[in-house]
């Protein structure tokens, strides 16, 4: 799947896909809230009003980038909390060279922020070692979100993260560390969407004249769009999740900007619009 804003194409890379099994992160969609938001349907929810969600990266290219934005949960990975998603050996590497994109052609990686389903694959086991997959970029990381999850002593699921999918890059010399505002390139810059983690940030593009917004986990699914105040069990800061929501929908809300959801399945982008006293997102 891919789209073209201006002179920059977003190409999505599935690594998952699922269908239900989700109230552990959304607990307030039970299928008879679901069920009367026929939009969501059947991008997002099936029949029975379960929901459709996808953990995928992003590769965009401008003139002279090929950054991936976010990158999933990786193989061999070991102490995970959802039992499908660790030890995982799936193709996502090879399914990404087959889309054009060779690990050795990338050359920044970005991380919208550091949850587990956003930075497995910065890294891949090679001979018993964790080692940066993508060997010829820069991973640039929140300076605030990095900060952050390095000085919290009472997550041991966090600590397993970055140890095998954060301290390497950072010991391999290949981080840089940015602001929750930061210019990436002519075409890239972020924004602070604060609240599911201190530092998460979404990626805006913009280019000849078109723009579109990689939204990062500020909203987790399209469901949250008719909802803006269901929070994920994830967040960091749940009333500043939802205050970003409502933010965020304001100020989208009939304009041209695309929406690309970091895990919203099927159509995967669309644009926001105004339906009734909340919002939609027209796919």
């Amino acid at each position: 799947m891919k789209w073209t804003i201006g002179d920059v194409t977003v190409t999505k890379i599935v690594e998952l896909e699922m269908t239900g099994g989700t109230r552990f992160l959304l607990p307030q969609a039970t299928r008879e809230e679901i069920l009367p938001i026929a939009w969501l349907r059947p991008h997002f929810a099936d029949e029975e009003g379960r929901l459709r969600m996808s953990i995928h990266s992003f590769v965009v290219e401008t003139k002279d980038r090929r950054i991936v934005v976010d990158t999933c949960l990786g193989n061999d990975k070991k102490d995970r909390r959802i039992p499908h998603w660790n030890d995982r050996d799936g193709p996502f590497l090879a399914d990404l060279a087959a889309a054009g994109f060779p690990a050795d052609s990338i050359d920044t990686v970005l991380c919208t922020h550091l949850h587990v389903d956003h930075v497995g694959w910065n890294t891949r086991m090679v001979d018993g070692k964790w080692v940066p997959t993508f060997p010829n970029a820069r991973y640039l990381m929140g300076r605030t979100e990095y900060e952050h999850w390095s000085g919290v002593k009472d997550r041991p699921d966090m600590a397993h993260i970055l140890a095998d999918s954060v301290t390497p890059v950072v010991e391999a010399g290949l981080t840089t560390l940015v602001e929750t505002n930061e210019r990436i390139c002519e075409e890239i810059s972020l924004i602070p969407t604060l609240g599911h983690t201190p530092g998460h940030v979404s990626v805006m593009i913009q280019s000849k004249g078109e723009q579109a917004m990689i939204t990062g986990d500020f909203m987790h699914h399209p469901c949250q769009i008719a909802h803006p105040e269901w929070s994920t069990l994830a967040d960091s800061d749940p009333d500043q999740g939802i205050e970003t929501r409502r933010r965020m929908f304001q100020r989208l809300a009939g304009t041209p900007v695309l929406i690309i959801g970091t895990h919203f399945a099927g159509a995967t982008a669309g644009r926001l619009v105004t339906d009734g006293d909340s919002y939609r997102l027209d796919v």
